[in-house]
């Protein structure tokens, strides 16, 4: 699959959508707020790396694909669930990238300062994020 930016796309999204991914993301950053005043900012920090809007999209990007097989009378459920697992595959080769941009923001932020430190870590993100994708790209046990 080519990754590609299509603005049109942004015309075929219904409000609903857009509320859903809202309502999703904001249960997810209160609930991330609860697990922090309850267990400390230390293990509240660990569900800010949660993707507040990852769960929300992978539902609407499988339903989007099954209503364009239907549109077609085709059956679209595999075809649904393949293009939520590609997405969740990126969620999780970004959040192994996250742990570098975390680790680089921990130990950084002291000696470097706030714009350097930021600056660095989203160059270790990048660093690690898109070799990951690649090498997913071109595995030999990739679906």
């Amino acid at each position: 699959m080519k990754i590609k930016v299509q603005i049109a796309a942004l015309r075929g999204t219904h409000w609903t959508q857009y509320a859903v991914r809202f309502v999703l993301g904001g249960l997810v950053t209160v609930m991330t707020g609860w697990i922090a005043k309850q267990f400390g900012p230390a293990v509240g920090g660990l569900f800010l790396a949660f993707p507040a809007i990852f769960p929300a999209s992978a539902t609407l990007i499988a339903k989007r694909e099954r209503q364009k097989k239907a549109d077609k009378n085709l059956h679209g459920k595999v075809r649904g669930r393949r293009a939520a697992a590609l997405d969740a595959a990126g969620a999780v080769l970004g959040a192994v990238g996250l742990i570098g941009f975390a680790l680089t923001v921990w130990n950084g932020l002291p000696q470097l300062g706030a714009l350097a430190t930021l600056s660095l870590a989203m160059m270790i993100w990048l660093a690690v994020s898109l070799p990951l994708w690649w090498l997913r790209k071109a595995s030999p046990w990739r679906r």
